[in-house]
């Protein structure tokens, strides 16, 4: 159990350095256009845009931070001119991913906590038993 909530939070605090380089990334090389959206799905929103050099292009993985958009919407997207496949929402950034991933932290600690307490406590129960009686 231990090893489960530990593993959780590093993938979280993993996952948030993760969005601070693609920010970083951004911010590099920025580019702003406005993009519309194809596609809202749990796991990705699709976009597409057009860069100044006339080149159409859709990102395979979606946007970044991609809260409250809907199909047809036109958005201000903000990208990497050196990798067009990073793209994100004008004016969010890693900051947004602090709530969720926070959340599953402490609520993974909240619910490993207690239950390592308990097997913690049980094994000691069942190495206290099996020790024999001293006279």
């Amino acid at each position: 159990m231990l090893g489960v909530a530990s593993l959780i939070t590093i993938l979280c605090v993993a996952l948030f350095f993760a969005a601070v380089r693609n920010d970083a990334s951004i911010e590099g090389q920025l580019g702003t256009v406005n993009a519309q959206v194809d596609s809202v799905a749990f796991d990705r929103t699709i976009i597409h845009f057009q860069t100044p050099d006339g080149i159409t292009h859709s990102p395979a993985t979606g946007v970044l931070y991609p809260d409250g958009l809907s199909v047809g919407e036109v958005i201000r997207i903000q990208y990497d001119i050196g990798n067009t496949e990073l793209t994100r929402v004008a004016g969010r950034s890693a900051e947004l991913t602090l709530l969720p991933l926070g959340s599953t932290i402490g609520f993974t600690w909240l619910v490993a906590a207690p239950l390592l307490w308990w097997i913690r406590r049980t094994n000691q129960r069942a190495k206290t038993a099996k020790e024999p009686a001293q006279v």
